[in-house]
């Protein structure tokens, strides 16, 4: 590039930053914990982005990557969703002011989404249950989902269809290697 050229701020190479730093995943968003589990266990209906109320030790301790959903789950209590569960450990370098580490949370969600969750939750076999926790442009959210149990021979079926489809696609792409090379 020759000294004076304009050139447009997209294309200009990114300085600093998270981005740079390799610490921004999916996007804009950087995940701290997910729940593969419970992918496995309930057939997601539904999802739902919720911002979480945390004090300022939690969010140090989550910038740090420490977090656990396993077992985590959204209950709706006098118009409000909570979390319950989620595992958030103490930071290390804090005081007093530390928090504890699986007290409830407070869900931001909007009232129809909330009153929407809290009508489909109360059917039979629907639950509610967080997915993942992930910062986005600088705040946290959680990802949750209305979801629905899997009987055990559902959870088989999608282990079946997984393995069928990884085999389908390792034979196509050993196909394309060889017509490569002939």
């Amino acid at each position: 590039m020759s000294k004076g050229m304009y050139v447009p701020k997209e294309s200009q190479p990114k300085q600093g930053g998270a981005a740079a730093s390799g610490k921004v995943k999916d996007g804009k968003r950087k995940i701290v914990a997910q729940n593969k589990k419970a992918r496995h266990d309930y057939a997601i209906i539904d999802v739902y982005e919720a911002g979480l109320v945390l004090t300022g030790t939690e969010v140090k301790s989550l910038r740090e990557g420490r977090a656990s959903l396993t077992d985590a789950f959204v209950q709706i209590e006098g118009n409000e969703a909570w979390l319950h569960a989620a595992h958030i450990p103490e930071y290390f370098q804090g005081s007093w002011t530390n928090h504890s580490a699986r007290r409830k949370r407070k869900l931001l969600l909007h009232r129809e989404e909330i009153d929407k969750l809290a009508v489909k939750s109360e059917e039979t076999g629907h639950t509610i249950v967080a997915l993942a926790v992930y910062f986005k442009d600088g705040r946290a959210k959680a990802e949750i989902a209305l979801a629905r149990g899997k009987k055990e021979y559902d959870k088989r079926q999608t282990l079946r269809e997984q393995q069928d489809r990884r085999e389908t696609d390792r034979v196509i792409a050993a196909a394309k290697r060889s017509q490569r090379h002939a």
